[in-house]
């Protein structure tokens, strides 16, 4: 992009080429279009392109395909010994189960008010509640829940668009209730053969967990083989901590 000009986006127009995001010469590198709605439809086409909406309450809705693209590849995922000791107490604790679409609506709502490392407010403003819930009503959005005495304890949120997984944001109530439901979504993609997981931007939590940078081209013809893909069913088995922990001889 030559300008500082910004393109407006009425709803149903096509999202610009990715490789079109702002780059670090501008104030805000990886921005890409603003306007448009919070559709199911938009933001469907938008994960599959590689691009997600992110702004603040009293700005207008702002599209992003940042490069590089922040990504955890469930096969690099470093578990470790401290919650790997974690886990195995809490598998053989009746009172702890991991579910997928338990509680969507709470676990977006405890999300949004659970801030970003170094950011004072939430981006989950009210309009995205209500988008992601009606995407999630959709099919394309899910969450992956922590619970001890039938009480959640900690999650995430995520989209997916057919074999594409797009980690959106997490929160927890009790120590290391969210990390373990992100190794559940690991496992989860390890089972059904899903490749990648967005994480959007760079962080030292994320790093230490083996998420790592690509370029957006990348990530952005990963994301188009991915979403041809047929979904995966979004229901946990316990049998699928076994791909990352090893089964009892």
């Amino acid at each position: 992009m030559n300008s500082m000009n910004l393109p407006w986006l009425d709803p149903g127009d096509p999202f610009p080429d990715p490789s079109q995001a702002w780059d670090t010469r501008h104030p805000a590198p990886g921005l890409l279009a603003a306007g448009g709605v919070l559709d199911v439809d938009t933001l469907r086409r938008a994960y599959s392109a590689g691009i997600f909406p992110w702004f603040s309450e009293g700005q207008p809705i702002l599209w992003w395909s940042t490069d590089p693209r922040m990504v955890l590849m469930p096969a690099e995922f470093r578990l470790h010994r401290s919650l790997r000791k974690t886990l195995l107490r809490l598998l053989e604790d009746p009172s702890f189960e991991l579910r997928i679409d338990g509680a969507f609506d709470e676990v977006i709502r405890a999300c949004s008010s659970s801030p970003r490392p170094g950011q004072s407010g939430t981006w989950i403003v009210p309009r995205m509640v209500r988008a992601y819930a009606a995407l999630h009503r959709a099919g394309f959005a899910h969450s992956v829940e922590t619970w001890w005495n039938g009480e959640l304890a900690g999650g995430l949120y995520c989209v997916s668009v057919g074999g594409a997984v797009f980690g959106e944001s997490m929160f927890t109530r009790v120590p290391d209730a969210s990390k373990i439901a992100l190794a559940g979504l690991v496992a989860f993609c390890r089972r059904h053969g899903i490749g990648m997981i967005d994480c959007q931007q760079n962080t030292a939590h994320l790093a230490s967990l083996g998420a790592r940078e690509i370029p957006r081209a990348a990530f952005v013809a990963q994301v188009a083989q991915s979403v041809r893909k047929p979904p995966p069913p979004w229901r946990f088995d316990p049998v699928y901590w076994d791909e990352l922990l090893p089964r009892k001889p």
